[in-house]
């Protein structure tokens, strides 16, 4: 080895992450090609190529890494994309994407294209939910209709009531109420794994519960949405309850199913994070956390993770502590070894 090829081998040894927008390493035993900070077993350096960058590795052959993406197109960007966040939030009004890059550095495009691959988002659709975020928080506090319309930065009544039924689902002054109005329906069936619960809005499905038994599932549905009005459907939610079942029994097939994801706008960045990882694959809260640009929120990545309300569709069951064990399951550690042990099987 020169002794520059040293120096980046201690740098893949440590898993140095300020390495990881500076090269990239592929092992000619394998055929995969990996950034520094990949928590895959160090290799035999006699067995590693050094590349300048993915672009490199792939023309020489190389395929990525599923475990630490190196192909991502926000590989490096962490720290950039948490403070656009920020600025984001911050902001009375959503920035445009032309401010965003000037504070990037980027051209338009590339960071639409970064931000969208670390968020899972566009900028413009993160605003969206931000502010949607601030709407349900403050009407859920208690504030008036109006106050939270400008709280969230709305200077307009009349696009706010156009926009409030996609934010909440409702109109403002239902949701403030406590969402009384609102319908869910639910179906119960079985799966390889137990009993399993599928509830709908009009907007989709709200939440997948798996158990032992149906009584406790239903329970926790009212218990979780205690001022909806609650009915168990007909034979209307059979294909849904049909699609849930598959995503348990064949985690690798591709069933789409259209969700109502409800949370704020941290958890639903958790939630992407974890939807973008492959099956068979994990990935550490801290990994995630670091995905989306937020290095210190750990524990809050678990707590997203453990307020996930839709089983398998949002792959909470991927989230692993940093020594590969299994953290908590709201279904079950035993039901978490089964999806992933069969995840990987396929």
């Amino acid at each position: 080895m020169t002794t520059m090829e040293k120096i980046r081998f201690d740098q893949i040894a440590a898993r140095d992450q300020t390495a990881d927008d500076k090269f990239c390493y592929a092992v000619v035993t394998t055929g995969i090609y990996c950034q520094p900070s990949c928590g895959a077993r160090t290799p035999n350096p006699a067995n590693i190529r050094f590349f300048p960058d993915p672009a490199a590795a792939e023309a020489a052959g190389f395929r990525a890494c599923k475990r630490c993406r190196p192909d991502r197109s926000d590989r490096g960007h962490g720290p950039m994309i948490a403070r656009l966040c920020a600025l984001i939030e911050a902001a009375e009004q959503p920035p445009t994407l032309l401010v965003l890059a000037r504070e990037a550095g980027l051209s338009p495009a590339h960071l639409q294209r970064v931000f969208k691959s670390a968020i899972g988002v566009t900028p413009r659709a993160y605003a969206a939910a931000h502010r949607a975020s601030m709407v349900r928080t403050k009407l859920s506090e208690g504030s008036g209709v109006t106050a939270a319309m400008y709280d969230a930065g709305f200077n307009s009544s009349g696009r706010f009531y156009e926009a409030a039924p996609a934010i909440l689902g409702m109109t403002a002054s239902s949701y403030r109420s406590g969402a009384a109005g609102e319908n869910i329906r639910f179906a119960l069936g079985r799966c390889s794994l137990g009993e399993i619960l599928v509830a709908c809005t009009d907007r989709g499905i709200c939440a997948i519960l798996l158990g032992d038994e149906p009584e406790p599932l239903v329970a926790d549905l009212r218990r979780r949405f205690a001022k909806a009005t609650i009915a168990e459907a007909d034979d209307a939610l059979d294909e849904l309850l049909r699609g849930a079942i598959a995503l348990v029994d064949q985690p690798t097939a591709a069933v789409n199913l259209p969700l109502d994801v409800r949370g704020t706008v941290f958890q639903q960045r958790v939630w992407q994070a974890l939807r973008n990882i492959v099956p068979g694959a994990t990935k550490s809260y801290g990994e995630i956390a670091r995905e989306i640009g937020a290095p210190g929120s750990v524990r809050a990545v678990a707590a997203a993770c453990a307020a996930n309300l839709l089983a398998v569709a949002v792959p909470c069951h991927r989230a692993v502590r940093q020594n590969g064990g299994l953290a908590g399951y709201r279904w079950g550690i035993a039901r978490k070894h089964d999806l992933l042990a069969r995840e990987k099987d396929r």
